[in-house]
């Protein structure tokens, strides 16, 4: 007789979790005409809230012929261009954006009852801008990308560990390392932002952006 298996936490306990929005909310008239200096407010003010671990973490998401994929990246740069990341051109996400250049990042800053969610295409950055930044990161970052061979099977965790080890004693911390030729960042150009605010009675304040020209945004109310 098959024993039947008794889930560890239960329908209704996950039902239960749920809780009531604040009274804070978003409005037309005080969210910026430009979603990025609006997007600059709010993640200055997620990354001076002590509850709220790296800010500028955010989940990319990219599509494949087997369907989406999800992780979690940080955001390097927000300018008036989009936003930037950086990784291992040879990772399934940076494959993925080389079939399809659509993606879409969310910022969920739960503790303040808010989110961000872009739309938007991605391309690499310059090997120049992506060297630049290679060299401000620590040494044993720099290493880290030399070790790993992003996405691809690994066959034990000592083995990840002698790639590191070889590539440290490569590159001596406090010498010069090059940037690898598979490392570089990604700039997300975007075309919607909405920006999502928790509010009681789930009545929530979701403020959609959408591109209409080059230079020109429009500013909609969407429905919770």
């Amino acid at each position: 007789m098959t024993e039947s298996h008794q889930p560890e936490i239960s329908r209704e306990t996950i039902s239960a979790m749920r809780r009531s929005y604040g009274e804070a909310g978003l409005s037309e008239s005080a969210a910026d005409k430009d979603p990025i200096t609006q997007f600059q407010r709010w993640l200055k003010d997620a990354a001076s809230n002590s509850f709220i671990v790296e800010a500028n973490a955010m989940v990319l998401s990219t599509m494949s012929n087997s369907g989406p994929s999800s992780r979690t990246v940080l955001l390097k740069d927000v300018t008036n261009e989009g936003f930037t990341f950086f990784t291992n051109y040879s990772s399934r996400k940076a494959k993925e954006i080389s079939h399809n250049s659509s993606v879409s990042l969310l910022f969920p800053w739960y503790p303040m009852e808010r989110q961000v969610i872009i739309s938007g295409n991605a391309a690499k950055i310059s090997e120049n801008a992506s060297a630049e930044y290679f060299a401000t990161r620590p040494w044993s970052s720099q290493i880290g990308a030399w070790a790993s061979a992003q996405s691809s099977e690994l066959d034990s965790r000592e083995t990840l560990e002698a790639r590191w080890k070889e590539f440290a004693e490569k590159y001596p911390e406090g010498s010069a390392v090059p940037k690898p030729p598979h490392w570089g960042g990604f700039l997300v150009t975007p075309s919607v932002i909405e920006f999502w605010q928790g509010r009681y009675s789930r009545l929530h304040d979701r403020l959609r952006y959408v591109k209409a020209t080059p230079s020109n945004w429009k500013l909609q109310r969407i429905f919770p």
